[in-house]
């Protein structure tokens, strides 16, 4: 078969988006792409940021391609699954403009994970993923009948039909990603890197998939779960070919990059730089050492709230008290350059008592965010602590909350975010 897969052109005017706008590394799309061309079949992928294509010119590449299925994700890259825009307009505006010209049509991403029966009906496609997509994209290739394929969703006779549980990909064995040379020339962004300016070019690489932990507010529960380690040797080949291409940064995606020594080592030795997400309270001084021996100089700790009661209410299953988690990002910030505690606004936490530990954190060289408002995707916890399981209304429903709920909201963000029907309205089919 052929197949095109499409991460489309990202835009966010009057979105709560939280996460990065640069372009990134589609790895779900990279993996999918590796399977498809292990079983034979044509592929192409596209990347409308990376290759400054607008969603009208993916469309004309796709139509001459002439694909027997195109598969579209709705968050830009795994690295934000767990915090994709809400709306699903930009991947509809890309389908819009596709119309019947890429044969079969696949949604996969959180949205499609969530809450298939509203994401089908909103863009109009053929059918969708449910959970981590890459092997169930190898096996829509497999055959033309798809109506019994796991993990999958579809509408017949306007009714949902559900094949089976969520899928987990085994993820380990997953085989090294080689980019376009054009795609990573265009990628001189460094994710999450703010020591100084950056040289060479950056990259994305996953080293582990999933949590062991579940804290309240993270959207994890419908993909990317079940904690795995990926095969190291796959790891180090890619890293290797990053840096053959002249890739002088990484960022490990992991939802939580836990302490793998053989990992560090391995980088001690590679001119390679490279930032992490994490739980400060996981590591010991000496893995702290090493942290910074084997090139990293970000940090993204996911502190979340600065006092016991408001980690409890998180659900961030934290043995340490503050003092003991500020003493840790201090030794850290002795070893990697920038180090953040990333913290979420609770209510639990007092502001004078956030002033003052964001105060001693900052004069330590750690920084230590401005608390942002909590959005209740339907992936996580909280969503479902509050109102159950997502229904057909769920992002409406979450969309609608955060805004009643605060007035002022994080830098990244746009000032006054619009309502989800308005975001919506112009693309997506209802």
């Amino acid at each position: 078969m052929r197949a095109a897969l499409v991460n489309p052109s990202w835009t966010y005017d009057g979105s709560i988006y939280f996460g990065c706008r640069h372009p990134h590394l589609p790895l779900e799309l990279g993996y999918c792409k590796a399977l498809l061309e292990g079983d034979g079949h044509e592929v192409l992928m596209l990347d409308g940021q990376l290759q400054h294509l607008d969603n009208r010119a993916l469309a004309s590449r796709v139509a001459g391609f002439s694909p027997d299925f195109t598969v579209v994700t709705t968050a830009p890259t795994y690295l934000f699954w767990r915090c994709a825009p809400p709306e699903l307009r930009v991947p509809a505006e890309f389908l819009s403009a596709l119309g019947d010209s890429g044969g079969a049509t696949v949604a996969v991403g959180p949205h499609a994970s969530a809450t298939p029966a509203p994401t089908l009906r909103k863009l109009g496609v053929d059918i969708v993923v449910r959970g981590e997509c890459e092997e169930v994209v190898a096996e829509l290739a497999s055959t033309r009948d798809w109506s019994n394929i796991a993990s999958t969703a579809y509408l017949k006779d306007g009714r949902i039909v559900v094949n089976g549980p969520i899928h987990a990909s085994s993820f380990v064995n997953h085989p090294a990603l080689k980019w376009p040379a054009g795609w990573l020339a265009n990628h001189d962004h460094h994710h999450h890197r703010f020591d100084s300016e950056p040289h060479g070019l950056g990259a994305e690489v996953e080293a582990s998939r999933g949590c062991p932990y579940n804290c309240s507010f993270c959207a994890k529960i419908d993909f990317r779960d079940a904690y795995r380690r990926r095969n190291h040797d796959a790891i180090m080949e890619e890293i290797d070919g990053l840096i053959a291409q002249g890739v002088g940064y990484i960022y490990f995606i992991d939802e939580i990059f836990l302490p793998q020594k053989a990992l560090l080592e391995a980088l001690v030795d590679r001119n390679v730089q490279f930032g992490v997400q994490t739980r400060i309270d996981l590591w010991k001084p000496e893995l702290l050492e090493l942290l910074g021996a084997a090139g990293c100089v970000s940090v993204e700790a996911g502190l979340e709230s600065l006092t016991v009661e408001g980690r409890e209410m998180l659900a961030k299953r934290c043995r340490l008290g503050t003092e003991e988690l500020a003493e840790l990002l201090i030794k850290a910030r002795r070893h990697v350059p920038f180090v953040q505690a990333n913290l979420i606004g609770v209510v639990q936490d007092e502001k004078s008592l956030v002033d003052y530990w964001r105060k001693h954190l900052i004069s330590n060289g750690v920084w230590a965010n401005d608390p942002v408002p909590l959005y209740p995707y339907p992936s996580s916890p909280s969503y479902r602590e509050i109102w159950g399981e997502p229904d057909d209304r769920a992002w409406e429903r979450a969309h609608d909350h955060y805004l009643a709920s605060f007035d002022a909201f994080s830098d990244i963000q746009e000032q006054q975010p619009l309502p989800l029907p308005v975001l919506e309205q112009q693309c997506c089919r209802v």
